[in-house]
């Protein structure tokens, strides 16, 4: 008889993340990582204090699954990388969206994003204040971005053209040219995905950033 692999902490927050990959952070309980894991959920305990401090290590074992900003990079890449890694991670972990934000008590994992994101901003000749401001607006474009994503109203195995194909069978040219123009020009016969339209919105984003950053300090640096 195989004798099971012994338990650790990584191992606890691995198995947790895999019953919320499959049916969500609701789902997440010492019971149900117990029965992952293949042992009594007791056993859990020498290794997590309870639910609440599991959920704590699952919000922070997300963040060891986005690529972090080196502060000697260039900014503007290092926020297209981190934004892309962000997005991978989220569409791979859904379940994040609701409790990265949401805990009280951060983990290192986030606690060195965070001053990774700020570091290379800093660097990069943002102001405290202005690196605040991008850091707040990259994320909240990223995640309202998979969010819109992963919620669209596509069944699985089907494609934006057939589920547009579908909307504009029932709508009336008198009515709505605009949308008609818009739906028969970039998504029918096009391969469209939606999230063909993520870099287009990115680089709006850091343009309004690079503004912001080439605007003469009327109060000076603040530091």
């Amino acid at each position: 008889m195989t004798p099971r692999p012994v338990l650790t902490y990584e191992r606890v927050v691995e198995a947790a993340a895999r019953v919320a990959d499959r049916v969500g952070v609701s789902g997440v309980s010492m019971r149900a990582v117990g029965k992952e894991l293949g042992v009594e959920a007791m056993s859990l305990y020498h290794h997590v204090e309870g639910k609440d401090a599991l959920l704590d290590a699952l919000a922070d074992w997300w963040f060891t699954q986005v690529e972090l900003p080196q502060w000697e990079a260039p900014w503007r890449q290092a926020m297209v990388d981190r934004a892309d890694s962000a997005r991978l991670a989220l569409q791979l972990h859904p379940w994040a969206l609701g409790l990265v934000e949401s805990r009280r008590s951060p983990g290192p994992a986030l606690l060195r994003h965070h001053e990774a994101v700020l570091a290379c901003l800093r660097e990069n000749g943002f102001s405290v204040v202005m690196a605040s401001h991008a850091f707040s607006a990259l994320d909240a474009y990223v995640y309202g971005f998979v969010l819109t994503e992963i919620t669209l109203p596509f069944d699985a195995g089907s494609t934006a053209e057939s589920y547009v194909e579908q909307v504009r069978a029932s709508l009336s040219a008198e009515d709505y040219p605009h949308l008609l123009e818009m739906l028969t020009e970039q998504v029918v016969g096009h391969d469209y995905t939606y999230g063909q339209e993520f870099p287009f919105g990115l680089e709006l984003v850091l343009d309004g950033l690079q503004a912001h950053l080439d605007r003469p300090d009327p109060q000076g640096s603040d530091t």
